[in-house]
């Protein structure tokens, strides 16, 4: 559910009003955070929360384990990567305190409620999910295989569980990418079917969409993500042995370029090196570098160019990652705070839900 997002007033999918706005976003927890995901999830939400702040916004910021479970089967990298995803978003400056930060699978009325949905979800809707449909036709384009074939529930059922996510606490604004628009979409239509049936508890969400979300490429060329290998680590990629910084200038020397020779004009445009260094320099920075790539910078010069500018925005937040890593016991007593925070919100939705559909107490016992 991430995107980057400055202050929220972007593009949105629906008219929405002026008044406070209860944002969510929720990070799925199968990977160690990267480069690509500090420039276009990190850095922007957490700008976004404290401007959200300052707006009487409420936001809220959550851990998605449950839905790493849909395609990560191993439970040492749900583990692991819930406690690096905790640290990298509190060392790059996520303030527990102005938001609800939380572990999914610690409010428990989400998958309850996830059930309740279920129940009145057209199953018609559910087979028009982007995922779904990709693993059916997939498998129809094999010879004698099922269409369903390596399918399960939860990819199946799972945008009903990130309905369940956005509905339980009423969320108005959802920053996605233009690939996830069609789960607020379905989660608008979710809470739309409830709403008829029974009773209008739940808010209609909005998409918030960055027009000028980066997307950064990755060593290879193509786009930065951990399925392709190709990624600049943020944090380095957990062993003590070897040194974070030196690490990430190993990352960044590693850097696709062409056969230019130094003093060659080289065009900015067409380079990998520029694009990610715009993503970290102020404009006259960009203008400067986009001088030298025309006076025929070496690639080499323009690497280590490229290093020294992420390493002074990244450098300020490793000693706090680590010292966090160290400290399980930290992170741990930091989302069980957003969790009580979380169920004070989701114990009295929930309530509201059951007692909607017919189920609550027979009689006040004496």
């Amino acid at each position: 559910m991430l995107t980057q997002t400055t202050d929220l007033t972007l593009t949105d999918t629906k008219n929405n009003s002026a008044q406070p706005k209860r944002i969510l976003t929720g990070i799925t927890t199968t990977g160690i955070p990267h480069l690509g995901n500090y420039v276009g999830a990190i850095r922007p939400a957490i700008i976004s929360a404290k401007n959200s702040a300052a707006n009487e916004d409420k936001t809220f910021f959550f851990l998605a384990d449950y839905h790493g479970i849909i395609k990560c089967y191993d439970p040492k990298q749900i583990h692991e990567s819930t406690k690096a995803i905790a640290a990298t978003w509190l060392a790059c400056g996520l303030d527990p305190e102005q938001v609800v930060f939380y572990r999914q699978s610690d409010v428990p009325e989400i998958p309850e409620l996830a059930w309740i949905l279920n129940c009145s979800c057209p199953k018609g809707l559910m087979n028009r999910a982007h995922a779904y449909k990709a693993a059916v036709d997939a498998n129809l384009a094999k010879a004698a295989v099922d269409a369903d074939q390596g399918v399960t529930m939860g990819l199946f059922g799972y945008p009903i569980l990130m309905a369940a996510d956005i509905l339980m606490f009423n969320a108005t604004h959802v920053p996605v990418g233009r690939d996830q628009i069609q789960h607020i979409e379905m989660a608008r239509d979710i809470a739309g079917t409830f709403n008829h049936k029974y009773k209008d508890l739940f808010t209609l969400p909005t998409a918030v969409i960055d027009e000028d979300m980066p997307l950064l490429t990755g060593l290879d060329g193509r786009k930065m993500s951990k399925s392709y290998g190709n990624t600049i680590p943020l944090f380095g990629d957990g062993n003590p042995q070897t040194d974070p910084e030196t690490q990430l200038r190993k990352a960044v020397m590693q850097i696709v370029t062409n056969s230019q020779a130094p003093d060659e004009p080289k065009n900015p445009d067409d380079s990998v090196l520029f694009e990610i260094y715009k993503a970290f320099a102020t404009v006259e920075e960009i203008a400067d570098f986009s001088a030298q790539f025309e006076q025929g910078i070496a690639w080499g010069d323009a690497k280590q160019a490229l290093f020294e500018k992420i390493n002074a925005q990244i450098a300020p937040f490793r000693e706090r990652y680590f010292e966090l890593m160290a400290n399980p016991n930290d992170l741990e007593q930091i989302l069980q705070m957003g969790a009580d925070k979380a169920r004070r919100h989701s114990r009295k939705q929930l309530d509201k839900t059951r007692r909607a559909i017919g189920i609550r107490p027979l009689a006040k016992l004496k």
